[in-house]
C-alpha cells in the first residue's frame, strides 16, 4: 500500500478525535472567560483517552491533561499566597502559561504533529 493512501487511511480513523482534541482546546481557551470550561475540558480528556491510546492525538491528550493540573496546583498556590503579594504574579504567569500551551498544542495539531514534552 502506497504511504499516501495509508496516510489518508489514518487521518479518516483520526479524524474524529482530532475533533476532540480541537474541542478540548477549545474549551480550554474558553476558560479564559468562562472559568468552567477547564474542567469541562479536562472531563472529556479523560472520557476519550482511550480512544486516542497509541495514536500521535495521545501526546496532545497528554498535554491538555497536564496542563490543567499544573495549572490547578499554580492558581491554588497563586490564591494561598494572594494576600502577600506573590500571588498576582503567580496567578499572572500561571495565565501565560496555560495560553502558549493552548496555542503551541493547537498549531501543531493543525499541523499534524505530536507534543514532545
Amino acid at each position: 500500500m502506497s504511504e499516501r493512501i495509508q496516510m489518508a487511511i489514518e487521518d479518516d480513523v483520526n479524524r474524529p478525535n482530532k475533533m476532540i482534541t480541537r474541542v478540548v482546546y477549545a474549551l480550554q481557551a474558553a476558560s479564559f472567560l468562562l472559568g468552567i470550561t477547564i474542567f469541562i475540558a479536562v472531563i472529556l480528556n479523560y472520557m476519550k483517552k482511550s480512544s486516542v491510546q497509541g495514536s500521535w492525538l495521545e501526546s496532545h491528550f497528554r498535554w491538555q491533561i497536564r496542563t490543567f493540573w499544573f495549572s490547578l496546583l499554580w492558581s491554588i498556590i497563586g490564591f494561598i499566597t494572594f494576600y502577600i503579594g506573590v500571588g498576582y504574579l503567580i496567578l499572572g504567569a500561571d495565565m501565560i502559561w496555560v495560553f502558549y500551551r493552548i496555542v503551541k498544542g493547537w498549531l501543531r495539531l493543525e499541523d499534524g504533529k505530536e507534543m514532545y514534552a
